[in-house]
C-alpha cells in the first residue's frame, strides 16, 4: 500500500500537460514584458527579481505537480540574469547572491507545489468521501422503500394461493390491483436506480448536453404521462419565443415525467398538473404543479432527501417520493442548474427547476449531500 502511494505521489509530481506547459510560458513571458515596461520607474531593476518570484509562485499554484514549478525557478533565474542584470543579453554566473536566488525561488516552487498538491488531493478525497456518503444513503433509502411494495406483493400473492377457493371476485380483483399497483412501484425504483447508474458508469458523472427545444421535451414527457394516466388532467404552457436548452434529453425527460408522476402518487384530493416553461435572462425554467393538499410544512425542507422520514399514517405516501425527487435534483445539478419545491398559495405542490442556456457539453455531476 505505502509503495502504491508513493508510486501515485511521484507520478502526480511528474505529470505533463500541454495546458500547464502553456500556461507555464505565458506567465513568464507576461512577467517578462511587465518588468521591461516598468525599468523606467527603477533602472536598477531592483523590482525584477521579487516579480518573478510573484511568478513561480503563481505557475506553482495554478499547474500540476512539481515540474512546472521547478522549471520556471530555473528560467525565471535565467530570465532575470540574461535580459535584466548588466551586462544585459549575457549570462553571467559569477554574480554575488545568485546560488541564494536558485534557491529561494526553488523553495517557494516546491513549497507551493507541495501545498497545493495536498490541497488538490485533499478536494478530490472530500468528493469522493460525499460520493461515498450519498451512495450510503441512496442503498439505505433504497432497502427500506423496496421492502414495503415487496411485503405487498408477497403478502397478496400469498392469499390468493392459500385462500384462493374462498376469496371472492372483488376480493380477487382487489389484490390483483394490489400486485399491480407495487410491482409499478418497483419498477420506477429500478428506472431510478438506472438512472444514477448511467450518470456514474465511468465515476465521473459527466452529462453530455446538446441543444434542444424545451417545447418538444414537454411534449414528450406529456405523451407518455397521458398514455400511463388516463384520469389526469394534464395542461401545457409554453413560450411564445423558440429557444434551444443544452441538455441530456433523455434525462430531462425523465425528469418532468418523475415530477408529474410524483403528483399522482403525493397529490391528496388532486386531478390536475400544469407544466410551463418560460425563460428567465439566461436560464430555462421548468415548473410542474399541482391541485392537490400541498406537501406537510414539516417535510418540505427535507422534501430532496433520498430518505424521507414517515410515519405510520402517511409511510405509503412518501413511498417514492425521496428517491424519486433526490434523483431529479441530482440530474438537475448535473446540468448546471438547481431544482427546489413550495407550496402555492391557492393549493397545490409546486416544483421547479432551472437549466442553463449556455451551452457547456460537458457538465460534471455535483452530488448532493443528501439534504433538501
Amino acid at each position: 500500500m505505502k509503495r502504491r502511494s508513493l508510486f501515485f505521489r511521484l507520478k502526480y509530481a511528474v505529470r505533463l500537460s500541454l495546458r500547464d506547459m502553456l500556461v507555464s510560458l505565458g506567465i513568464l513571458l507576461a512577467f517578462a514584458a511587465l518588468s521591461f515596461a516598468l525599468q523606467g520607474f527603477d533602472p536598477q531593476n531592483n523590482f525584477v527579481s521579487m516579480l518573478f518570484l510573484l511568478a513561480v509562485f503563481l505557475i506553482a499554484t495554478v499547474t500540476d505537480g512539481y515540474v512546472y514549478g521547478i522549471a520556471s525557478s530555473f528560467l525565471s533565474v535565467l530570465l532575470v540574469n540574461y535580459l535584466f542584470t548588466y551586462p544585459y543579453f549575457r549570462f553571467n554566473f559569477t554574480l554575488a547572491g545568485y546560488p541564494i536566488a536558485i534557491v529561494t525561488m526553488l523553495a517557494v516552487s516546491i513549497t507551493t507545489s507541495a501545498l497545493t498538491s495536498k490541497a488538490k488531493r485533499n478536494a478530490v478525497a472530500r468528493l469522493e468521501a460525499e460520493r461515498e456518503k450519498t451512495r450510503s444513503n441512496l442503498l439505505r433509502a433504497v432497502s427500506h422503500d423496496l421492502r414495503t411494495p415487496l411485503t405487498g406483493i408477497l403478502g397478496a400473492s400469498s392469499a390468493l394461493l392459500e385462500h384462493d377457493a374462498s376469496i371472492s371476485q372483488e376480493e380477487r380483483r382487489t389484490l390483483l390491483q394490489d400486485i399491480h399497483h407495487d410491482a409499478g412501484w418497483l419498477i420506477r425504483m429500478v428506472e431510478n436506480l438506472l438512472t444514477i447508474t448511467r450518470m456514474d458508469n465511468d465515476g465521473g458523472a459527466k452529462v453530455n448536453k446538446t441543444p434542444e427545444a424545451g417545447e418538444e421535451i414537454l411534449e414528450s414527457a406529456a405523451a407518455k404521462f397521458r398514455k400511463q394516466y388516463p384520469g389526469w388532467k394534464l395542461s401545457l404552457e409554453a413560450p411564445q419565443e423558440f429557444f434551444l436548452i443544452p441538455m441530456d434529453a433523455i434525462l430531462i425527460e425523465q425528469v418532468l415525467l418523475n415530477l408529474m408522476e410524483n403528483a399522482v402518487h403525493h397529490a391528496q384530493g388532486g386531478n390536475h398538473v400544469h407544466v410551463s416553461l418560460r425563460r428567465e435572462g439566461g436560464l430555462a425554467l421548468f415548473e410542474v404543479r399541482d391541485n392537490g393538499a400541498g406537501i406537510d410544512p414539516q417535510l418540505l425542507p427535507k422534501i430532496f432527501q433520498t430518505h424521507l422520514p414517515s410515519d405510520d399514517s402517511n409511510g405509503d405516501q412518501k413511498r417514492n417520493m425521496g428517491i424519486g425527487l433526490s434523483v431529479c435534483r441530482t440530474i438537475i445539478r448535473a446540468h448546471g442548474g438547481d431544482m427546489d419545491a413550495e407550496n402555492a398559495p391557492a393549493g397545490g405542490a409546486v416544483f421547479r427547476f432551472t437549466l442553463p442556456l449556455e451551452e457547456d457539453t460537458h457538465e460534471r455531476l455535483s452530488y448532493p449531500g443528501g439534504g433538501g
